[in-house]
């Protein structure tokens, strides 16, 4: 029996395989019954390693449901492995990680106790949104970025005189990291807020844009809504071509469609959350963080 073996929840099933080739390990699949009133119904296929086990699962909708699985596949992955780490490519929750209001549940802080209930010895999350969540653990926890990944694919582009653009201020850091991977010069928009009438102005040079491709970064895509008011700005500002580039592309509520129509050429993400955009693959540098 191998010493290895890589345990796939249905959510992460394509990433799951190509972390088992990359680990050598033994794959194991999940087989998902979904009842009438919601429950999961899982069925394991294949063999448990009796020293350590991975289980990859991310959690985006139906994110109850995934978390749910994730959890049943730890629970059953303890019953045989001595160790098991847990790979959660993108964390549902991760906006919860602080009472912003009074009243208001810290969610992380309940599924870090969850995961260590279920049996998880490690867990690794990639690009989570807060790296406080990570906090509220007390098994070992790590947060590896899909920045590297990203980068190498746009350096394959033939790009004009390319410029890594933040939506935002608080994406700074991260447009910062994917300019440093490609060589290249990054800014971070600003935002401006009308007190009065609560319209969002955004602020940048007119030199710093003009004729140039633009990469918007961010770490996860939801609606959209940050993307689209960016796009519309830098186009104004006579860019050339507008890219997306993150790490998560939840793309909800037809965020794809409305992305596009603003004028961005191509949307590119990671394969944390399977989808048409999902082109980078993370496996390698999850395979790393769990050695």
């Amino acid at each position: 029996m191998t010493k290895l073996s890589v345990i796939c929840g249905k959510a992460s099933e394509d990433l799951g395989k190509k972390l088992a080739r990359k680990t050598k390990a033994n794959l194991v699949k999940s087989d998902v019954r979904i009842f009438p009133d919601g429950e999961s119904k899982i069925t394991l296929k294949g063999t448990i390693s009796k020293k350590k086990s991975i289980v990859v699962q991310s959690i985006y909708p139906p994110v109850d449901t995934n978390l749910v699985q994730a959890l049943s596949l730890i629970s059953k992955a303890k019953e045989t492995s001595s160790e098991v780490i847990v790979v959660i490519p993108y964390m549902g929750y991760a906006r919860q990680d602080k009472e912003f209001l009074p009243g208001e549940i810290v969610t992380m802080k309940v599924l870090a106790k969850l995961f260590k209930g279920a049996g998880a010895s490690k867990l690794i999350a990639v690009d989570i949104h807060s790296l406080i969540g990570l906090r509220y653990f007390t098994i070992k926890s790590k947060n590896v970025s899909a920045v590297p990944d990203l980068a190498a694919y746009f350096k394959k582009l033939s790009l004009k005189n390319p410029l890594i653009v933040s939506p935002d201020q608080g994406g700074k850091e991260r447009a910062r990291e994917f300019a440093k991977e490609m060589g290249i010069e990054y800014i971070a928009l600003q935002k401006k807020r009308d007190r009065k009438t609560g319209k969002v102005q955004i602020k940048t040079k007119k030199a710093d844009v003009m004729g140039r491709d633009l990469i918007l970064v961010d770490d996860m895509i939801s609606t959209g809504g940050s993307i689209v008011n960016a796009t519309k700005f830098l186009k104004k500002e006579k860019c050339k071509r507008v890219f997306v580039a993150c790490t998560h592309a939840l793309l909800m509520n037809n965020a794809e469609k409305k992305i596009r129509k603003s004028g961005v050429a191509r949307i590119i993400s990671a394969n944390t959350i399977p989808g048409k955009t999902s082109i980078v693959d993370v496996s390698n540098t999850i395979a790393k963080a769990i050695v």
